[in-house]
């Protein structure tokens, strides 16, 4: 990336730098260590807590001293995808960026604006010495995407601020006040294996080209769940033939609308091409069904060599059953936003060990807490019916809007005064890191706002540069008015 070319260039110079420094979840350690450097080099206060979160403070600039402090923030690690033929290690190679037309992509990866653009943000104004602000702490946390990780380990008195602005939404141009809450629900079925028989073919099956995407933002999107897919294919063969399940794997992350999945199935050779035939008809009754959302969906068969052991019979079809039958999507919108999702459940990962087990990770969120945990309870009860070991984390809260936020406020008399129109307030069904800092400082008053960023959570991860330039000027915008310690 010719950062040179892009405006704001101070911005987009480190978000450069910040696509050059390794930082998978729980493996932020190059970042905390580039972040410590930083400071050091720009003679700032810098403090590391013992879960990784990194805060640098900033004096207020001359004549704003008795401004309110302002906590910016956002995560340093990112969700670390590629497609099947793109060759990368996230734990050593850089982001490859490229500008194509309006938009900022990365080679065959995530592109990590999701959280990166934030945390460029933050060092952006570190770094600057002709923006005006008050006080300033910049929070850098860790483990957003996988678990929370350093929110949840946050501790008070870590932070001094009064009001907090969030860095990691994906909509310029919308404020947002509220998220969901969530909760990961995993489940395990324990399986023996039979021998394959004589005579028995084996082939392997794949859907492939999904658009994915993020678990709770785009869930509302009508976009197909490859883990279902593969599984509705497999129950039609199921009943069609006398089929043998050697392999299954597909999806990757508890926060991801999975986008492929794979098996490797057995029949008897005399109904290899009923599968052929049920794979055609089906194919194209997805392309039907997805015409719009999923243009780029692909089928893949082909013969290969045929295992010697395969998933007991029994279990199969528990597990086949229950993966079709369990709900996926959208379960329930809200009665008091329009438009907004209120509760939703996604099929995430199915992996299966060599060791006697298939793992299944779903994830559920709602802005209600007893509405997540119903949804929870739901997916719980399909598996149980079916003879697996059902567990659930402890799940994290969500952030109830406060429409009478003095922060919220300035952020659209901002917006309004800058580009003619008001902003969108509103709430997100995914989670911010916002209903966790509210748990241990409840007075904070916070907003959270980005660039416009699409495809996040997948290769196709995008972010759209003029939106950056706006979400800059905002921000600078806000910073200049925020009001005096009462």
């Amino acid at each position: 990336m010719n950062e040179q070319t892009l405006v704001p260039e101070e911005l987009f110079h480190y978000f450069a730098e910040v696509c050059k420094v390794p930082r998978p979840s729980k493996h932020e350690g190059r970042m905390i260590e580039y972040l410590k450097a930083f400071a050091a080099e720009h003679g700032l206060p810098c403090k590391v807590d013992e879960a990784g979160n990194v805060l640098i403070s900033k004096p207020a600039t001359p004549g704003r001293e008795g401004l309110r402090t302002v906590i910016l923030q956002s995560h340093m690690d990112m969700v670390c995808e590629k497609n099947a033929d793109t060759v990368h290690d996230f734990t050593t190679d850089p982001i490859e960026t490229y500008v194509d037309g309006e938009w900022l992509k990365a080679r065959g990866t995530t592109l990590g604006a999701d959280n990166g653009i934030g945390v460029a943000t933050e060092l952006a104004i570190l770094a600057s010495s002709d923006i005006e602000h008050g006080p300033l702490e910049c929070l850098f946390t860790v483990d957003e995407e996988t678990g929370l990780t350093g929110a949840f380990a946050l501790q008070p008195g870590f932070l001094s601020g009064e009001m907090l602005i969030n860095l990691d939404s994906e909509d310029e141009g919308e404020l947002f006040i509220g998220c969901a809450g969530g909760i990961n629900t995993t489940i395990d079925f324990a399986y023996t294996t039979e021998p394959v028989p004589a005579g028995y073919a084996a082939m392997h099956v794949a859907v492939r080209g999904l658009t994915g995407g993020h678990s709770g933002d785009d869930i509302n999107k009508n976009r197909a769940n490859a883990n279902k897919l593969l599984n509705r294919f497999l129950c039609a063969v199921a009943a069609k033939t006398d089929m043998l399940l050697c392999h299954i794997d597909g999806g990757n992350l508890h926060n991801a609308i999975p986008r492929e999945a794979e098996a490797v199935i057995a029949v008897p050779d005399s109904e290899k091409e009923t599968v052929r035939v049920l794979l055609n008809v089906f194919a194209a009754d997805v392309e039907d069904e997805y015409s719009v959302t999923e243009p780029g969906v692909k089928f893949h068969l082909e013969s290969v060599e045929t295992p010697a052991t395969a998933v007991c019979r029994d279990v199969t079809s528990r597990l086949l059953r229950a993966v079709h039958g369990v709900y996926c999507g959208v379960f329930a919108m809200s009665q008091d936003i329009p438009g907004f999702v209120e509760t939703s459940t996604n099929l995430a990962s199915i992996k299966m060990n060599t060791e006697g087990n298939i793992r299944i990770v779903t994830s559920q969120r709602s802005s209600i807490t007893s509405a997540r945990d119903n949804v929870r309870d739901s997916v719980a009860a399909v598996f149980e019916l079916a003879g697996a070991k059902v567990s659930s984390n402890d799940g994290y809260p969500g952030w109830k809007p406060n429409p009478s936020s003095q922060i919220l406020a300035i952020a659209v008399e901002s917006y309004k005064r800058l580009f003619g129109v008001a902003p969108k307030v509103k709430a997100i069904h995914a989670g911010l890191e916002c209903g966790l800092f509210l748990e241990k400082y409840p007075s904070l008053d916070m907003f959270s706002f980005g660039p416009t960023l699409r495809g996040v959570h997948s290769p196709d991860e995008r972010m759209h540069i003029p939106s950056v330039d706006k979400y800059w000027r905002h921000l600078l915008d806000v910073l200049a008015h925020i009001p005096g310690r009462e």
